[in-house]
């Protein structure tokens, strides 16, 4: 676990860039869902519930690139965007099994892979304080 927390400024920049390529939905938001989920929504709600929900995917990527440079932040900002991300995939797994087979099958093993790295992170870090 120290490997991670000795690299978690990286961890958390390059997670951050990811997630932050969600403001595509927002600007295009029936072309990020048809190349994400292989499916689009219509109508003028669909257009908002989707760039709305693009803009906070968006600003939890931003704040796992603030928080990479301020520490004192570090743990809000990973308890946030582990949160998230976690229910994202849940939610996939139990309501939306069909869409795996497209690209929200990548995002769902990456974003497991970078919450079970925050974990490792807490359960590093927390070892660090409790060492004499």
């Amino acid at each position: 676990m120290n490997w991670i927390v000795t690299r978690i400024k990286w961890i958390m920049l390059v997670s951050g860039a990811l997630t932050c390529t969600m403001i595509h939905a927002a600007i295009a938001p029936q072309a990020a869902l048809r190349s994400t989920f292989g499916e689009t929504l219509q109508g003028p709600l669909a257009e908002i519930i989707v760039r709305n929900w693009a803009v906070l995917i968006t600003l939890v990527g931003a704040m796992l690139i603030w928080g990479a440079y301020s520490p004192a932040g570090r743990r809000m900002v990973l308890t946030v965007a582990g949160f998230s991300k976690l229910v994202y995939i849940v939610l996939v797994i139990v309501h939306g099994r069909q869409y795996l087979g497209h690209p929200v099958g990548l995002s769902v093993v990456v974003d497991g892979v970078v919450v079970a790295l925050f974990a490792g992170y807490f359960i590093g870090a927390g070892r660090r304080h409790a060492a004499p």
